[in-house]
């Protein structure tokens, strides 16, 4: 085309305008939403609310009339000079914010969970929740449903007072370790909350009032090793059989002073699992004969610890059978009142045995000479059974079952 082609042939710059650089800066000006900078490019920043609390974008001042074909300058948005070189909130990934959420107190997690919908799903992530110490909490209402449904593995919670727990869904729970010695919850409650468990290894119930349903619950939790039924009331011997029966990793047991007849007592010497190594069958007086005795040593042969306090049936026609337990290292006779105190003498013989509770057989004064007569025995030095139970009466330690909680709540 020759140079002298009049300007007024020249194609209108505005016809191509539409492929030149600068509108496709326009274009992508235009993409981009305002408030967005070079710093919160990231891909867990929450979008929804950045555009949310983002400033309305500027409207475009309409061309005057007759230039409508002149130059329209774009300008790239600036990044905001307060977050130049500072590290944002928004910009951090899942893994951080996760790791920062594990070091706080479970006051300031639940405060945290307020600020946003990204840190309020971060906070109950399943990660911060495995374990959770809510000793001092004397009213539970429908904390223990969101607790549970958080996906917490080992809960403490004796002595608390707990109503409804409002489950939001029929999942099953993952709790593994629970304690709820103590508590005072009506029975209902308690079969819904248990029928939820299926991976339980260590409970504890001590002093509750059960049911049928509550042991059949139970006899599901196939992967059960420490069980504390102490003190508990409600069910039948053959709901006792069949829950025995199904739980077959038992290792310890404690079924002292429950509300039981001969034929639970019978029950459980019958049904009890070969791998007990710990049982604490104290409290049954006049129910617990030496033909059960007899029964638990041939079921049982690896019991290390075993109480039978309380049981006046109890003679010394049982030390026999009770020498028979070659691992046995802790025993228990407190209270047998059938059993002489001279004839004490005999567990020289037991050459496993550690400890030896006979508080009331044996008076204070004549403590030192059977000591002297057993040195190798260490001799009433433990009141209270440990069996089973999640925090054993001499420490002083928040732990449940040997095992700490990250999660403590602070009254």
């Amino acid at each position: 085309m020759s140079a002298e082609r009049p300007l007024r042939e020249l194609p209108c710059l505005s016809e191509n305008l539409d492929g030149s650089l600068l509108c496709m800066s326009q274009s992508k000006a235009k993409k981009r939403p305002c408030g967005y900078g070079d710093g919160l490019q990231a891909e867990n920043t929450p979008n929804e609310l950045i555009q949310h609390w983002s400033p309305p974008r500027k409207q475009l001042r309409p061309c005057a009339k007759g230039k409508e074909n002149g130059f329209v300058l774009a300008r790239r948005p600036r990044r905001s000079r307060d977050t130049a070189g500072v590290l944002c909130w928004d910009t951090l990934p899942d893994e951080l914010l996760l790791g920062i959420f594990s070091r706080l107190s479970l006051q300031d997690l639940l405060r945290t969970s307020r600020t946003c919908k990204r840190w309020h799903r971060l906070a109950f992530d399943e990660s911060l929740w495995h374990s959770i110490d809510l000793v001092g909490k004397a009213q539970l209402n429908g904390e223990l449903g969101q607790v549970l449904t958080a996906g917490v593995l080992r809960l403490r919670c004796p002595h608390s007072c707990i109503s409804e727990p409002r489950f939001k869904n029929t999942q099953p729970l993952r709790v593994q370790h629970l304690d709820l010695s103590s508590c005072t919850v009506q029975t209902w409650v308690l079969e819904d909350v248990l029928s939820r468990c299926r991976r339980l290894q260590n409970l504890s119930v001590e002093g509750l009032v059960l049911s049928d349903d509550i042991l059949r619950s139970l006899s599901e939790n196939t992967e059960l090793v420490r069980l504390n039924l102490s003190g508990c009331s409600g069910f039948s011997a053959d709901s006792m059989t069949e829950m025995l029966q199904s739980c077959t990793k038992l290792d310890e047991l404690n079924v002292s002073w429950c509300d039981f007849s001969s034929e639970h007592v019978q029950a459980v010497v019958n049904s009890i699992p070969s791998t007990i190594t710990q049982l604490n069958i104290s409290g049954y007086r006049q129910n617990l004969t030496m033909d059960d005795i007899k029964m638990l040593v041939e079921r049982c042969p690896n019991l290390t610890h075993l109480d039978l306090s309380d049981s006046v049936l109890v003679t010394t026609d049982s030390f026999p059978y009770l020498q028979k337990l070659s691992l046995l290292r802790h025993l228990a006779l407190s209270r047998c009142y059938q059993i002489h105190p001279a004839a004490l003498i005999e567990f020289e013989k037991f050459e496993t045995l550690q400890t030896l509770e006979v508080f009331g057989l044996i008076q204070d004064s004549s403590l030192p000479i059977l000591s002297k007569g057993l040195p190798r025995i260490q001799i009433n030095t433990q009141p209270f059974s440990g069996v089973a139970r999640p925090t054993v009466a001499t420490r002083k330690d928040r732990t449940l079952w040997g095992m700490h909680c990250r999660l403590m709540y602070k009254p």
